[in-house]
């Protein structure tokens, strides 16, 4: 069906789309346990608690899609194994200046330079509050645009505070290609105290949360090296490899073409060895000692399982639910559970990191 639909939907801008399809995920919400039924494999082998929560199995929803969280009912009715939204600020902001999202559909690819926008982690807070959701919610949190990252820690600390109640999980953006001086606070002399601040608020909620780090692709190995050692010396709950790529490597477009495009940050296919090569340098460097989830250019399930097989325990897609439409997330989980199966594991755990 979703093929019949797919080139009617690709006539509208692409922000337009996406707009659509938030809202009939939020109307289909009422539906959503009998669709996740029906698309989601029920097999105690993808079963996994990670993140303070079971995931059914390793296929998460990555941040920007559900901005806000409002969608996050209907979402999980796709068959994901943990739903994350956001990234939400404390402060609300409108994003960059449209157009802001551009579909290259012949690399299966997506540019994007929203910047963040949301209502805001109160609004954001409400949206989620009333959710009761059969799988895991994590909410992706970044610094406000009108924040100076002098001040970054506070922000972060208004946004666990709000949003941190009526989630499981929390992940620290710092990653994002597109807000202003964001990735500067990976650098580790930033990185470290604003990780510390946010655990400081995150142990004075009533029920305090795992958190996770979400780095770029486009960090060098050293820079990569110093990041793993600092969320094992923090005790971070897990890494989350990768953001989108500023790189422009991979598409098919003429300079011309990539230059109209503009800024923004790279999505789908061209980010995917890159991003196998991120998640295989960081599980060797964690040895097992931090959850790794590996996310950017996954499409199908042969690179799901490439992923496991390089260290994560689980993936999140984004770009390809685009192209591929909303059966993708079960598709992938029943396909992953038959490769399992057939190369004689047990269980996902015993597949993580056979190729390291």
């Amino acid at each position: 069906m979703y093929r019949l639909i797919r080139p009617v939907l690709f006539l509208l801008p692409a922000e337009t789309a996406h707009h659509l399809g938030m809202l009939v995920a939020r109307l289909c919400a009422p539906l959503a346990p009998l669709i996740r039924r029906i698309l989601m494999p029920s097999t105690p082998r993808l079963s996994q608690s990670l993140l303070g929560g079971i995931w059914a199995n390793p296929i998460g929803l990555a941040a920007g899609l559900d901005k806000d969280g409002r969608a996050a009912g209907g979402l999980a009715g796709l068959g994901f194994g943990a739903i994350e939204i956001g990234t939400i600020t404390a402060h609300a902001q409108p994003g960059n200046p449209k157009p802001r999202l551009f579909r290259a559909i012949k690399d299966q690819a997506i540019i994007n330079r929203f910047g963040f926008n949301n209502p805001g982690c109160e609004t954001a807070a409400g949206s989620v509050a009333h959710h009761q959701l059969p799988c895991p919610l994590g909410g992706n949190i970044g610094k406000s645009k009108i924040t100076d990252n002098a001040d970054a820690v506070a922000d972060y600390q208004q946004s666990v505070a709000a949003l941190g109640p009526h989630v499981d999980y929390l992940v620290i953006n710092v990653s994002s290609p597109n807000t202003p001086g964001l990735r500067d606070l990976q650098q580790i002399e930033a990185l470290e105290p604003l990780i510390r601040g946010v655990q400081a608020a995150i142990e004075k909620l009533k029920d305090p949360k795992p958190l996770a780090l979400k780095v770029a692709p486009d960090l060098t190995n050293e820079d990569l090296d110093a990041i793993a050692d600092l969320a094992l010396r923090c005790k971070l709950d897990a890494l989350i490899a990768t953001n989108t790529t500023i790189a422009r490597s991979g598409l098919s477009l003429s300079q011309t073409e990539i230059e109209g495009l503009g800024a923004g940050g790279l999505s789908g296919a061209p980010l995917t060895l890159r991003a196998r090569q991120v998640t295989e340098h960081l599980a060797r460097r964690l040895g097992g000692q931090l959850p790794l989830i590996s996310v950017g250019g996954i499409g199908d399930a042969d690179e799901v399982y490439a992923r496991i097989r390089l260290g994560a325990c689980a993936v999140q897609i984004y770009s390809a639910l685009i192209f591929a439409g909303p059966g993708l997330p079960g598709r992938l989980a029943k396909e992953l559970d038959g490769l399992l199966e057939r190369d004689g594991f047990a269980h996902l755990s015993d597949a993580i990191g056979v190729d390291l």
